[in-house]
């Protein structure tokens, strides 16, 4: 299913179609817009679309192409406003020095420009055309070039460039994310050449769930066991509970006893001491006035 409208060099290794078809990224809807037929590859007899993977092979690294012919990478901004895709925007964004707009899109981002959030970029990439529609709008009204990850079911209009994609998987958007992020990296010459591999993981790009993160890191801050309390007493200093049980019979009682006749004296002293001859007597009255 490799590409055959490209040079031989941007063809996709093995490993990238493996990756892509882990990603789930070829699963689309059941539904089917017009300007999505050309990247169907087939349907399946529930009535799931299939894309043909060699299309979004050639799409990002025609997406990459285009990013990487703008000088100043600030001026493309990244947008998802998908909890799936917020992830995967700002670490695109922190690789290639983007711009991100990740969660609710300000309305009049693009053609107001007294609001604070006004910007100018030259180019725009959205996870959803659907979700980020405000977006592609606003795009439209200063005729700025738009890229987007598209599904089977995705409107098109204003979409310069389709990305056909499973934009509804966490995995499908992160991993086409990453591939883009490769690709633009490998046209600026910041990866050596397309045998070396990226150091950066793609489950970097993956979205998490915050509750699941919590709750292992409850599990990870939970007390420490009967083992870590052994080890926590001897380093301190104190005895551990078999070193009380393997004491001599009496040996908890007589060491307190000798201790504390040692710094306060025998008893010897406290009775030749204390004035035995003035506790009977009867204490001085208190003159009235």
């Amino acid at each position: 299913m490799a590409p055959a409208n490209l040079p031989s060099i941007f063809n996709a290794t093995s490993s990238d179609i493996e990756q892509l078809l882990a990603a789930q990224c070829h699963i689309g809807s059941k539904n089917l817009q017009t300007h999505m037929q050309p990247y169907l590859w087939k349907t399946r007899a529930d009535g799931v679309n299939v894309l043909n993977i060699g299309k979004t092979w050639e799409k990002i690294v025609l997406a990459a192409r285009i990013i990487a012919a703008i000088d100043n990478p600030s001026d493309v901004c990244v947008i998802s406003a998908r909890p799936y895709g917020q992830r995967a925007v700002l670490k695109f964004a922190a690789h290639t020095g983007a711009q991100a707009i990740a969660g609710r899109f300000t309305p009049g981002s693009f053609t107001n420009y007294i609001t604070r959030s006004f910007k100018e970029p030259r180019l725009i990439i959205v996870t959803d055309p659907r979700t980020d529609a405000q977006a592609i709008k606003e795009a439209s009204y200063v005729n700025i070039p738009v890229i987007a990850l598209c599904d089977t079911d995705s409107p098109t209009e204003f979409v310069d460039v389709a990305i056909p994609t499973n934009n509804k998987g966490r995995l499908s958007i992160g991993c086409v994310w990453w591939m883009l992020a490769r690709e633009v990296l490998r046209l600026r010459g910041t990866i050596y050449n397309r045998e070396t591999p990226w150091d950066v993981m793609v489950d970097l790009y993956f979205y998490r769930d915050p509750e699941a993160e919590a709750e292992e890191k409850v599990e990870e801050e939970k007390l420490p066991g009967v083992e870590e309390e052994g080890v926590v007493a001897i380093e301190s200093g104190f005895p551990t509970t078999g070193e009380w049980e393997a004491a001599p019979a009496g040996f908890a009682a007589a060491a307190p006893a000798a201790e504390w006749s040692e710094a306060q004296g025998t008893t010897a002293n406290w009775d030749a001491s204390a004035p035995t001859a003035e506790w009977g007597a009867e204490a001085p009255k208190e003159t009235s006035w």
